[in-house]
């Protein structure tokens, strides 16, 4: 059932370019039946032509470019005779014996072993019958002779061949490259849903899936897609209508052989689907290796730093090896399967097929009527060997067909997972006014990390989040972001219950500065505005002076257009954590959320962004989650949490005249011993 939707999905994506892929299939239509009609040409040439002499030749009455002049007679072949033409009394027919040939005035009856006698006499046998005749050798000029009015037939034929052959390969170079333009834009089509797919989905995706896993399926796997469309696509297409083109030239030449033939097809068929039920596990163990590499990889290249440091270089060369060596293992059980198997099979019908083309001109059409022409001989076996290269380029594909087919399953199960509705609508910008009512809150449906939380922010005010790591302190800014929903209590902004929000509207109005923070590939400017137009240069100025950029970015060669490498490798931890305050606050946000903006900043950096903060956060609420006390001193509330609950709150000095928590944690990092409090 599942190969049967992701069938009917990819024919789905095909059909949205059906007009190129319909023009590529007409136009390979015309060059197979090009391509097909040169055994045809090549029978009419050895039939008519080259052996068409033996037919019986008729004396007439004048000389035209048909007649050949023998014992100063005129004679024309039966089959050129015109009715005008004066027909006279004398017949002859030629027999080739041997490299020689002869003319006798009798009409052969049937054919079989020929024989020359004394030099005249003709003996034609065939089982237990027999006949003579009476014969004169040709000389080399008569025979030249007879063969004269041939010639001009034969050059027009193979004219007409090489013309068919130059029109095919013009079709040929036109169903290629439009299937090509198909297929990359089927793919590129399938690449922008993948990616923008990931885009609408939740952040549970991505809680336990390696970044290196997601890359694979939109890179790798829709790669071996684009081969699909590309390679075996095309050679199903071009094999199936060069198959039915033979085969109905075949029906043409002989009806019961063809018919004889036919049964390659159910014989493909069959194959077909016993290959790919062998091959099904081996694909799936291997796309799945690969998916793991990248995994592997793209973690190594992040955790480089950790993994030069701690010496883990052969530990994780060990790690990658062992994926390699398993990746290997599979790979060459496949290319066994398929060493042991297609070569083979297309052999085998080979051999079988011209068994049986033997025994049936051999034993059935060498007969007494003599039927069986050397052009129908020649055409036959030019078709069948014709047939055996489409045969070969199918079973040949069909790993690469599995792979696809496999990678497609891994690729529309990533599509069919649940993604967030995109609603693109306006929210006007609200106050900012939070309130938790009695909220709880589980990841895992069983352990609750938040429990029972409720507070108010109002608009303007600076709520601090303090506690130990896993208190829940992220967990509450995950809520507010809805990057997860809560099944206990309410979330409201300005009354409105965050669930009734569109994600993308609640988010517009939401700024956020987190404690690694991320750069992507551009310049300063572009990972200030991320490429918003309504964000102008003058605001990423602004938003940069005021959380005292300024002082780095001047000295840049290039300032607000100075090259941003990937994660901003080539900045400074607090450079790149002022770029990620200047991007929030550019976005005017009426709630910002920083998650430990200031742990990786110097003190003077810190010192700079908390007087700029002190300007920026008037009029829009701020939440301050820090382990650093001395970030919060002026926080309008602090909310001290403890395993999902909060124990204490207040401001400042209400909460160091409380001697609870909060008081521990302030004079451990003053560095003062103190006593258990409770």
């Amino acid at each position: 059932m599942r190969q049967n939707s992701t069938g009917r999905r990819l024919f789905h994506y095909a059909l949205l370019y059906k007009k190129t892929i319909i023009t590529a299939l007409v136009l390979l239509t015309f060059a197979v039946a090009a391509e097909l009609t040169g055994p045809f040409i090549a029978k009419k040439m050895i039939d008519d032509h080259l052996m068409g002499i033996e037919s019986p030749w008729v004396e007439v009455g004048k000389k035209d470019n048909e007649a050949v002049l023998y014992n100063e007679r005129y004679y024309k072949k039966s089959s050129n005779l015109k009715e005008d033409d004066a027909k006279g009394d004398a017949n002859l027919q030629i027999v080739q014996v041997g490299r020689s040939f002869y003319v006798t005035t009798e009409h052969l009856t049937y054919d079989g072993e020929r024989l020359i006698q004394n030099n005249n006499i003709l003996t034609v046998s065939t089982g237990t019958e027999k006949a003579t005749y009476e014969v004169e050798k040709l000389s080399q000029q008569e025979l030249i002779a007879f063969y004269q009015p041939e010639i001009r037939p034969i050059i027009l034929l193979l004219g007409f061949y090489a013309g068919l052959l130059f029109i095919a390969a013009l079709f040929q170079y036109g169903k290629a490259l439009m299937l090509q333009k198909a297929a990359n834009r089927i793919i590129q089509k399938m690449r922008t849903d993948v990616f923008g797919h990931i885009q609408r989905l939740p952040i549970t995706y991505f809680d336990n899936r390696p970044a290196g896993k997601i890359v694979s399926r939109v890179t790798n796997d829709t790669e071996a897609i684009r081969e699909l469309y590309v390679k075996v696509l095309a050679t199903f297409f071009t094999s199936s209508i060069y198959m039915t083109g033979i085969f109905v030239a075949l029906f043409f030449l002989d009806a019961k052989l063809a018919l004889i033939t036919l049964l390659l097809v159910p014989i493909i068929l069959i194959w077909t689907v016993l290959y790919r039920k062998l091959a099904s596990t081996y694909n799936h163990l291997i796309r799945t290796r690969v998916s793991d590499i990248n995994g592997m990889i793209n973690e190594s290249i992040q955790g480089m730093p950790i993994i030069r440091a701690f010496q883990r270089k052969n530990q994780s060369l060990k790690e990658f090896e062992t994926l390699n060596e398993e990746h290997f293992i599979y790979q060459n059980k496949l290319l066994s399967l398929n060493a042991m198997t297609s070569h083979n099979l297309v052999n085998v019908l080979r051999n079988v097929t011209f068994v049986v083309l033997i025994w049936y001109f051999g034993g059935q059409s060498i007969s007494a009527a003599g039927i069986v022409s050397i052009g129908m001989l020649y055409a036959f076996v030019d078709y069948l060997n014709r047939l055996f290269q489409p045969v070969t380029d199918i079973v040949n594909q069909l790993a690469q067909l599995e792979q696809a087919r496999v990678a497609s399953g891994r690729v529309f199960e990533l599509l069919d997972e649940k993604g967030e509705v995109v609603d693109e609508g306006e929210l006007p910008r609200y106050e900012g006014n939070v309130c938790f009512d009695h909220v709880s809150f589980s990841y895992d449906g069983e352990h609750e990390v938040l429990k029972n939380i409720s507070f108010q922010a109002k608009k303007g005010e600076a709520v601090a989040l303090v506690g130990h790591t896993g208190s829940g302190k992220s967990s509450i800014i995950n809520l507010l972001f809805r990057y997860y929903d809560i099944e206990k209590g309410s979330i409201t902004i300005d009354g409105m219950n965050t669930r009734d929000i569109p994600r993308q509207q609640l988010r517009r109005h939401m700024g956020i500065v987190l404690q690694d923070p991320f750069l992507f590939t551009g310049t300063i400017e572009t990972n200030i505005s991320l490429d918003n137009p309504v964000i102008t240069k003058e605001q990423v100025i602004k938003a940069l002076q005021d959380v005292g950029a300024q002082r780095f970015i001047e000295k840049l060669p290039n300032q607000y257009d100075e090259p941003v490498l990937e994660k901003g490798s080539t900045l400074s931890a607090g450079e790149r954590q002022l770029i990620s305050f200047a991007r929030a606050l550019a976005y005017d946000p009426a709630i910002l959320i920083l998650d430990e903006a200031t742990a990786n900043i110097d003190t003077e950096t810190e010192a700079m962004i908390q007087q700029a903060l002190n300007i920026v956060k008037e009029g829009r609420t701020t939440f301050i989650i820090a382990h650093r006390l001395s970030t919060i001193r002026n926080a309008d509330l602090i909310l001290v949490l403890d395993q999902g609950e909060i124990v204490e709150r207040g401001s400042h000095e209400e909460l160091l005249n409380l001697k609870g928590k909060y008081y521990q944690m302030h004079q451990m990092q003053l560095g003062k011993e103190i006593s258990q409090v409770g």
